[in-house]
Protein backbone atom coordinates (compact mmCIF):
# COMPACT_ATOMS: atom_id res chain seq x y z
CA UNK A 1 0.00 0.00 0.00
CA UNK A 2 2.82 2.40 0.88
CA UNK A 3 4.48 1.92 -2.52
CA UNK A 4 1.19 2.56 -4.28
CA UNK A 5 0.64 5.73 -2.28
CA UNK A 6 4.16 6.95 -3.09
CA UNK A 7 3.60 6.27 -6.79
CA UNK A 8 0.25 8.05 -6.67
CA UNK A 9 1.90 11.07 -5.00
CA UNK A 10 4.60 11.21 -7.64
CA UNK A 11 2.06 10.98 -10.45
CA UNK A 12 -0.04 13.69 -8.85
CA UNK A 13 2.98 15.95 -8.43
CA UNK A 14 3.94 15.42 -12.06
CA UNK A 15 0.40 16.22 -13.20
CA UNK A 16 0.45 19.46 -11.23
CA UNK A 17 3.84 20.43 -12.61
CA UNK A 18 5.48 20.15 -9.19
CA UNK A 19 9.21 19.30 -9.39
CA UNK A 20 9.86 15.73 -8.30
CA UNK A 21 13.05 15.02 -6.39
CA UNK A 22 15.00 12.30 -8.17
CA UNK A 23 17.68 9.92 -7.00
CA UNK A 24 21.26 11.24 -7.18
CA UNK A 25 23.96 8.55 -7.27
CA UNK A 26 26.67 11.18 -7.67
CA UNK A 27 26.42 12.51 -4.12
CA UNK A 28 29.34 11.69 -1.79
CA UNK A 29 28.76 8.96 0.76
CA UNK A 30 30.76 7.91 3.80
CA UNK A 31 34.18 9.01 5.00
CA UNK A 32 37.29 9.38 2.88
CA UNK A 33 40.10 7.32 4.47
CA UNK A 34 42.73 9.77 3.18
CA UNK A 35 43.29 11.96 6.24
CA UNK A 36 47.01 12.08 6.99
CA UNK A 37 49.44 12.97 4.20
CA UNK A 38 52.01 15.45 3.02
CA UNK A 39 52.60 16.62 -0.53
CA UNK A 40 55.84 17.59 -2.27
CA UNK A 41 56.06 19.58 -5.49
CA UNK A 42 58.56 17.81 -7.77
CA UNK A 43 58.74 20.09 -10.81
CA UNK A 44 57.78 20.12 -14.49
CA UNK A 45 57.66 17.12 -16.77
CA UNK A 46 59.72 17.39 -19.98
CA UNK A 47 60.86 15.17 -22.82
CA UNK A 48 64.35 13.65 -22.82
CA UNK A 49 64.52 13.37 -26.62
CA UNK A 50 62.30 16.14 -28.03
CA UNK A 51 60.95 19.57 -27.13
CA UNK A 52 57.30 20.56 -26.99
CA UNK A 53 54.55 21.91 -24.79
CA UNK A 54 51.70 19.48 -24.17
CA UNK A 55 48.79 18.57 -21.91
CA UNK A 56 47.13 15.47 -20.36
CA UNK A 57 49.52 12.48 -20.37
CA UNK A 58 47.19 9.78 -18.99
CA UNK A 59 49.19 6.70 -18.03
CA UNK A 60 48.50 3.09 -18.92
CA UNK A 61 50.32 -0.22 -19.06
CA UNK A 62 51.09 -2.33 -22.11
CA UNK A 63 53.47 -5.26 -22.32
CA UNK A 64 55.00 -4.55 -18.93
CA UNK A 65 55.78 -0.87 -19.66
CA UNK A 66 53.90 2.31 -18.85
CA UNK A 67 53.03 4.91 -21.45
CA UNK A 68 51.49 8.37 -21.36
CA UNK A 69 48.90 9.56 -23.90
CA UNK A 70 49.11 13.33 -24.37
CA UNK A 71 46.75 15.82 -25.97
CA UNK A 72 47.68 18.89 -28.03
CA UNK A 73 51.45 18.80 -28.47
CA UNK A 74 52.94 22.11 -29.59
CA UNK A 75 56.37 21.72 -31.15
CA UNK A 76 59.07 24.13 -30.09
CA UNK A 77 60.98 26.10 -32.70
CA UNK A 78 63.68 24.40 -34.72
CA UNK A 79 66.71 23.66 -32.56
CA UNK A 80 65.13 24.68 -29.23
CA UNK A 81 65.84 22.10 -26.53
CA UNK A 82 64.05 23.71 -23.58
CA UNK A 83 60.35 24.65 -23.87
CA UNK A 84 60.91 27.42 -21.32
CA UNK A 85 63.14 29.15 -23.89
CA UNK A 86 60.84 28.68 -26.86
CA UNK A 87 60.22 31.90 -28.82
CA UNK A 88 56.68 33.12 -29.27
CA UNK A 89 54.74 32.00 -32.32
CA UNK A 90 53.45 28.83 -33.92
CA UNK A 91 56.02 26.16 -34.74
CA UNK A 92 53.83 23.12 -35.43
CA UNK A 93 51.29 20.99 -33.59
CA UNK A 94 49.89 17.48 -33.46
CA UNK A 95 46.66 16.73 -31.62
CA UNK A 96 47.94 13.80 -29.53
CA UNK A 97 51.18 11.91 -28.85
CA UNK A 98 52.47 8.94 -26.86
CA UNK A 99 55.58 8.65 -24.70
CA UNK A 100 57.35 6.14 -22.48
CA UNK A 101 57.12 6.68 -18.74
CA UNK A 102 60.15 5.80 -16.58
CA UNK A 103 61.30 5.92 -12.98
CA UNK A 104 61.60 9.71 -13.13
CA UNK A 105 58.15 11.33 -13.53
CA UNK A 106 59.82 14.56 -14.68
CA UNK A 107 61.30 12.93 -17.78
CA UNK A 108 59.49 11.15 -20.61
CA UNK A 109 60.71 9.62 -23.87
CA UNK A 110 58.72 10.62 -26.94
CA UNK A 111 57.89 8.12 -29.68
CA UNK A 112 57.18 8.42 -33.41
CA UNK A 113 59.62 11.28 -33.94
CA UNK A 114 59.90 13.09 -37.27
CA UNK A 115 63.06 13.99 -39.16
CA UNK A 116 63.52 17.51 -37.81
CA UNK A 117 67.10 18.35 -36.89
CA UNK A 118 68.82 18.96 -34.59
CA UNK A 119 65.72 18.27 -32.45
CA UNK A 120 63.14 15.78 -33.71
CA UNK A 121 59.47 16.31 -32.81
CA UNK A 122 56.75 13.75 -32.03
CA UNK A 123 54.18 12.83 -34.65
CA UNK A 124 50.50 12.08 -34.08
CA UNK A 125 49.60 8.94 -32.13
CA UNK A 126 45.93 8.46 -33.10
CA UNK A 127 45.96 9.06 -36.87
CA UNK A 128 43.35 11.12 -38.69
CA UNK A 129 41.72 9.51 -41.73
CA UNK A 130 41.00 11.80 -44.69
CA UNK A 131 38.65 9.17 -46.14
CA UNK A 132 36.33 9.90 -43.21
CA UNK A 133 36.56 13.64 -43.80
CA UNK A 134 39.09 14.14 -41.02
CA UNK A 135 42.01 16.53 -41.29
CA UNK A 136 45.20 17.10 -39.36
CA UNK A 137 43.33 19.75 -37.38
CA UNK A 138 40.92 17.21 -35.86
CA UNK A 139 41.40 16.53 -32.16
CA UNK A 140 41.48 13.10 -30.57
CA UNK A 141 41.08 13.48 -26.82
CA UNK A 142 42.63 10.24 -25.66
CA UNK A 143 42.86 8.73 -22.19
CA UNK A 144 44.86 5.80 -20.80
CA UNK A 145 46.03 2.82 -22.86
CA UNK A 146 44.27 -0.27 -21.45
CA UNK A 147 45.78 -3.71 -22.08
CA UNK A 148 43.26 -6.09 -23.66
CA UNK A 149 45.37 -9.20 -24.20
CA UNK A 150 49.11 -9.68 -23.83
CA UNK A 151 50.90 -6.98 -25.84
CA UNK A 152 47.68 -5.51 -27.28
CA UNK A 153 45.96 -2.43 -25.91
CA UNK A 154 42.94 -0.22 -26.44
CA UNK A 155 42.97 3.57 -26.34
CA UNK A 156 39.69 5.47 -26.03
CA UNK A 157 39.33 8.93 -27.55
CA UNK A 158 36.86 11.64 -28.50
CA UNK A 159 36.82 12.90 -32.10
CA UNK A 160 36.68 16.69 -32.08
CA UNK A 161 35.95 18.34 -35.43
CA UNK A 162 36.55 21.81 -33.95
CA UNK A 163 34.02 24.26 -35.43
CA UNK A 164 31.89 21.33 -36.61
CA UNK A 165 31.64 20.05 -33.05
CA UNK A 166 32.23 16.72 -31.38
CA UNK A 167 31.65 13.67 -33.58
CA UNK A 168 31.83 10.68 -31.28
CA UNK A 169 33.85 8.55 -28.91
CA UNK A 170 35.80 5.60 -30.20
CA UNK A 171 38.47 3.02 -29.55
CA UNK A 172 41.65 2.08 -31.38
CA UNK A 173 43.87 -0.98 -31.19
CA UNK A 174 47.43 -0.35 -29.99
CA UNK A 175 50.28 -2.76 -30.69
CA UNK A 176 54.04 -2.56 -30.27
CA UNK A 177 55.56 -1.99 -33.72
CA UNK A 178 59.33 -1.50 -34.01
CA UNK A 179 59.47 -1.09 -30.25
CA UNK A 180 56.86 1.70 -30.18
CA UNK A 181 53.17 1.65 -29.18
CA UNK A 182 51.36 2.19 -32.46
CA UNK A 183 47.69 2.55 -33.41
CA UNK A 184 47.06 -0.24 -35.91
CA UNK A 185 43.27 0.01 -36.25
CA UNK A 186 40.45 2.40 -35.44
CA UNK A 187 36.98 0.93 -35.06
CA UNK A 188 33.62 2.14 -36.37
CA UNK A 189 32.52 3.06 -39.89
CA UNK A 190 33.89 6.58 -39.43
CA UNK A 191 36.41 5.90 -36.69
CA UNK A 192 34.14 6.06 -33.64
CA UNK A 193 31.29 4.10 -32.03
CA UNK A 194 29.34 6.34 -29.63
CA UNK A 195 27.75 9.35 -31.31
CA UNK A 196 28.28 12.48 -29.21
CA UNK A 197 24.82 13.91 -29.84
CA UNK A 198 22.88 11.10 -28.16
CA UNK A 199 25.40 8.93 -26.28
CA UNK A 200 27.83 9.64 -23.43
CA UNK A 201 31.34 10.36 -24.61
CA UNK A 202 32.66 7.10 -23.17
CA UNK A 203 36.37 7.07 -22.47
CA UNK A 204 36.87 10.82 -22.71
CA UNK A 205 36.87 11.46 -18.95
CA UNK A 206 38.83 8.37 -17.86
CA UNK A 207 39.65 4.78 -18.77
CA UNK A 208 40.91 1.99 -16.53
CA UNK A 209 42.08 -1.58 -17.02
CA UNK A 210 40.82 -2.73 -13.65
CA UNK A 211 43.54 -4.69 -11.79
CA UNK A 212 40.85 -6.28 -9.59
CA UNK A 213 38.80 -7.81 -12.43
CA UNK A 214 38.92 -8.69 -16.14
CA UNK A 215 37.12 -5.50 -17.14
CA UNK A 216 38.04 -2.23 -18.78
CA UNK A 217 35.96 0.63 -17.39
CA UNK A 218 35.39 3.86 -19.30
CA UNK A 219 33.79 7.14 -18.19
CA UNK A 220 32.40 9.92 -20.37
CA UNK A 221 30.46 13.16 -20.21
CA UNK A 222 26.84 13.73 -21.19
CA UNK A 223 25.73 13.81 -24.84
CA UNK A 224 25.91 17.21 -26.54
CA UNK A 225 22.10 17.19 -26.83
CA UNK A 226 21.97 17.56 -23.04
CA UNK A 227 22.80 21.25 -22.85
CA UNK A 228 20.94 22.35 -19.73
CA UNK A 229 22.73 22.87 -16.43
CA UNK A 230 23.26 20.86 -14.22
CA UNK A 231 22.47 17.82 -16.39
CA UNK A 232 25.25 18.60 -18.87
CA UNK A 233 27.82 18.09 -16.11
CA UNK A 234 27.03 14.44 -15.33
CA UNK A 235 29.47 11.63 -16.15
CA UNK A 236 28.42 8.12 -17.17
CA UNK A 237 30.13 4.73 -17.19
CA UNK A 238 30.47 1.63 -19.38
CA UNK A 239 32.60 -1.50 -19.21
CA UNK A 240 33.71 -4.49 -21.25
CA UNK A 241 35.66 -7.67 -20.68
CA UNK A 242 39.18 -6.63 -21.68
CA UNK A 243 39.50 -9.41 -24.27
CA UNK A 244 36.29 -8.17 -25.96
CA UNK A 245 37.23 -4.49 -26.12
CA UNK A 246 37.05 -4.37 -29.93
CA UNK A 247 33.53 -5.87 -30.10
CA UNK A 248 30.90 -3.16 -29.58
CA UNK A 249 28.18 -5.74 -28.87
CA UNK A 250 30.00 -6.92 -25.74
CA UNK A 251 29.88 -3.58 -23.89
CA UNK A 252 27.73 -3.08 -20.81
CA UNK A 253 26.32 0.24 -19.68
CA UNK A 254 25.75 1.44 -16.13
CA UNK A 255 22.15 2.50 -15.54
CA UNK A 256 22.68 3.57 -11.95
CA UNK A 257 22.70 1.66 -8.69
CA UNK A 258 18.94 1.12 -8.88
CA UNK A 259 19.15 -0.69 -12.26
CA UNK A 260 22.75 -1.90 -12.52
CA UNK A 261 24.55 -3.05 -15.67
CA UNK A 262 22.67 -3.57 -18.94
CA UNK A 263 23.62 -4.49 -22.48
CA UNK A 264 21.32 -1.73 -23.71
CA UNK A 265 23.09 1.55 -24.48
CA UNK A 266 22.20 4.19 -21.90
CA UNK A 267 19.42 6.52 -23.05
CA UNK A 268 18.44 8.21 -19.77
CA UNK A 269 20.83 10.96 -18.70
CA UNK A 270 20.07 12.05 -15.16
CA UNK A 271 21.54 11.99 -11.69
CA UNK A 272 20.26 8.47 -11.04
CA UNK A 273 22.17 6.94 -13.98
CA UNK A 274 25.35 9.01 -13.61
CA UNK A 275 28.38 8.23 -11.43
CA UNK A 276 30.01 11.68 -11.17
CA UNK A 277 29.00 15.30 -11.53
CA UNK A 278 31.17 18.30 -12.38
CA UNK A 279 34.50 16.51 -12.71
CA UNK A 280 37.00 17.05 -15.51
CA UNK A 281 39.32 14.47 -16.96
CA UNK A 282 41.09 12.37 -14.37
CA UNK A 283 42.41 8.93 -13.58
CA UNK A 284 41.33 6.08 -11.33
CA UNK A 285 43.77 3.67 -9.67
CA UNK A 286 43.57 0.88 -7.12
CA UNK A 287 45.39 1.59 -3.85
CA UNK A 288 46.82 -1.41 -2.02
CA UNK A 289 47.60 0.91 0.87
CA UNK A 290 43.98 1.87 1.47
CA UNK A 291 42.39 -1.17 -0.22
CA UNK A 292 40.20 1.14 -2.25
CA UNK A 293 39.98 2.87 -5.61
CA UNK A 294 41.20 6.46 -5.80
CA UNK A 295 39.90 8.93 -8.36
CA UNK A 296 42.46 11.66 -9.07
CA UNK A 297 41.01 14.82 -10.58
CA UNK A 298 41.03 18.62 -10.33
CA UNK A 299 38.49 20.89 -8.69
CA UNK A 300 39.43 24.40 -9.72
CA UNK A 301 43.12 24.68 -8.87
CA UNK A 302 42.92 21.91 -6.28
CA UNK A 303 44.22 18.38 -6.83
CA UNK A 304 41.57 16.24 -5.13
CA UNK A 305 41.13 12.54 -4.36
CA UNK A 306 37.92 10.62 -3.73
CA UNK A 307 37.66 6.91 -2.93
CA UNK A 308 35.34 3.94 -3.38
CA UNK A 309 35.56 0.22 -2.70
CA UNK A 310 33.64 -0.42 -5.95
CA UNK A 311 33.92 1.36 -9.27
CA UNK A 312 30.14 1.55 -9.32
CA UNK A 313 30.34 3.72 -6.21
CA UNK A 314 29.28 5.26 -3.98
CA UNK A 315 32.30 7.56 -3.78
CA UNK A 316 33.43 9.47 -0.71
CA UNK A 317 33.84 13.26 -0.55
CA UNK A 318 36.95 14.75 -2.16
CA UNK A 319 40.07 15.47 -0.14
CA UNK A 320 42.37 18.24 -1.39
CA UNK A 321 46.02 17.16 -1.41
CA UNK A 322 47.53 20.15 -3.24
CA UNK A 323 46.57 23.57 -4.58
CA UNK A 324 48.33 24.58 -7.79
CA UNK A 325 49.18 28.13 -8.75
CA UNK A 326 48.10 28.98 -12.33
CA UNK A 327 51.07 30.01 -14.47
CA UNK A 328 49.23 32.93 -16.05
CA UNK A 329 46.26 35.14 -15.32
CA UNK A 330 43.11 33.28 -16.28
CA UNK A 331 45.00 30.02 -16.91
CA UNK A 332 43.34 26.68 -16.25
CA UNK A 333 44.70 23.81 -14.19
CA UNK A 334 43.19 20.48 -15.22
CA UNK A 335 43.56 16.74 -15.96
CA UNK A 336 44.68 14.76 -12.92
CA UNK A 337 47.04 11.94 -13.92
CA UNK A 338 48.20 9.12 -11.63
CA UNK A 339 51.55 7.34 -11.78
CA UNK A 340 50.88 4.23 -9.63
CA UNK A 341 53.79 2.24 -11.08
CA UNK A 342 56.25 4.41 -9.16
CA UNK A 343 55.12 2.88 -5.84
CA UNK A 344 53.15 -0.35 -6.03
CA UNK A 345 52.63 -0.36 -2.24
CA UNK A 346 50.38 2.67 -2.65
CA UNK A 347 51.84 4.53 0.32
CA UNK A 348 52.85 7.28 -2.06
CA UNK A 349 51.09 8.44 -5.19
CA UNK A 350 52.78 10.61 -7.79
CA UNK A 351 50.34 12.86 -9.64
CA UNK A 352 50.75 15.14 -12.64
CA UNK A 353 48.38 17.79 -13.96
CA UNK A 354 48.29 20.39 -16.72
CA UNK A 355 48.90 24.06 -15.96
CA UNK A 356 48.11 26.74 -18.54
CA UNK A 357 47.43 24.22 -21.34
CA UNK A 358 51.04 23.36 -22.21
CA UNK A 359 52.95 22.71 -18.97
CA UNK A 360 52.72 19.50 -16.97
CA UNK A 361 53.60 19.76 -13.29
CA UNK A 362 54.22 16.87 -10.91
CA UNK A 363 53.58 16.35 -7.20
CA UNK A 364 54.11 13.39 -4.85
CA UNK A 365 51.66 12.59 -2.06
CA UNK A 366 52.87 10.48 0.89
CA UNK A 367 50.10 8.89 2.94
CA UNK A 368 50.05 7.76 6.56
CA UNK A 369 47.33 6.15 8.63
Amino acid sequence: MLNRLCLASLLAAAALGTPVERRDDTQPVGTNPIKNFHTDFLGEQKSSNSCAGRDLGFTGQLGGKWYGVYGDTNWCAQGVTDPDKNPAGFHGIVRDTVALMGNNPLSIQDYHLNGDTPVAHPLQFIPFNSAWGETNLYGFGGTSICETTSGVGAVYYLVNANDAGLKGAGVAKVQIVNGQPTVTQRFGNTGWWWQSSNTPRYGDVAALRDPKSNYIYIWGGAPTSVSNFPDNQYVYMARVNAADAFDLTKYQYWWGRSQGWKSNVLTTFTSDTAVFWGVGQGQIVWSDYYQTYIFVHLSGNNVVLRTATSLEGPWTPDVTVYTATPLASGAYVYAGVAHPYLDTTGQTLTISYTNNAAVIQVIKVTFSK
